[in-house]
């Protein structure tokens, strides 16, 4: 029986019998499968929270994973569903954007449409059109059983960010809030350190600004002082975080008591956040 995992991202939230009627379905085919929920609290509908969060989870797993990523996937002319084989994982979702920022800087190795609804009388597809796929990769089953091939990937609009002429500026945007209430933008270490080239720099996020961006939230105490003059809760700070991403934030933030970097910037998704260099 295969030991291949199957991954479930998707935006029903903790209520509802939706996630249980999937991975009761999965067990159904193959009841000896692996399912690790990577996130069921996606925003509704928000295509650039899941694909952050599923870019930053997916490669933890190992070759030959499969990703049932059940966001905006209602079947419709414009909202095809698609299988991909990517960086040695499988993903299983709607046509809406999500795989052009997976794809962003790795090449999917093969795309087909799927074409078995025909087959397959439904109203909800990620339990009986994406669970079908999943078991049927799972079994050893090539791709081109289930679909045809196919090229025409939706492009998520501004998940970059934006170079001026002078290279002296890179404008992000912010793409994901965590649960901390820290904001990360659209700026990786890379392109900040290509356009920058060690020049100093200062990073403007509506009223706040940083003029130095730490590896750790505790690389901003200093550890050496006196723990009652330290400053330590509330000390905001700009962070290269573990995917490499830009992210500014409140040391040891609380969103639901003493605020958070989202909250008391005033920062939201979408918001401009700017690198100047000097």
């Amino acid at each position: 029986m295969s030991k291949a995992i199957i991954t479930l991202t998707t935006d029903f939230g903790e209520k509802d019998h939706f996630v249980g009627a999937v991975k009761g379905a999965i067990y159904t085919e193959l009841d000896t499968i692996k399912i690790v929920d990577i996130s069921h609290s996606i925003s509704p509908f928000h295509i650039t929270e899941a694909a952050y969060i599923i870019q930053n989870a997916y490669k933890n797993f190992p070759p030959g994973s499969i990703h049932i990523i059940g966001i905006d996937s209602e079947l419709n002319a414009e909202n095809k569903h698609i299988a991909v084989l990517l960086d040695g994982h499988y993903f299983i979702c709607a046509n809406n954007g999500i795989i052009s920022m997976l794809a962003s800087e790795i090449n999917p190795d093969k795309i087909v449409e799927i074409n078995v609804h025909d087959k397959i009388e439904s109203n909800f597809p990620v339990l009986d059109v994406f669970v079908k796929v999943a078991c049927h990769i799972a079994r050893g089953g090539t791709l081109e059983v289930i679909g045809k091939s196919f090229t025409n990937i939706k492009q998520i609009i501004g998940i970059k960010p934006v170079v001026n002429l002078e290279n002296n500026q890179i404008i992000g945007t912010v793409i994901y809030i965590d649960n901390y209430g820290n904001v990360i933008c659209n700026i990786t270490k890379a392109i900040f350190d290509k356009i920058g080239k060690g020049r100093s720099f200062s990073i403007s996020a509506r009223t706040s600004s940083f003029s130095k961006i730490y590896n750790r939230y505790s690389d901003a105490i200093n550890f050496d002082a006196p723990k009652e003059r330290r400053e330590e809760d509330g000390k905001k700070l700009a962070l290269w975080n573990s995917s490499g991403y830009l992210e500014v934030a409140i040391y040891k933030s609380n969103p639901s008591t003493v605020g958070s970097a989202s909250s008391l910037f005033g920062l939201k998704y979408r918001d401009s956040i700017s690198v100047n260099f000097k």
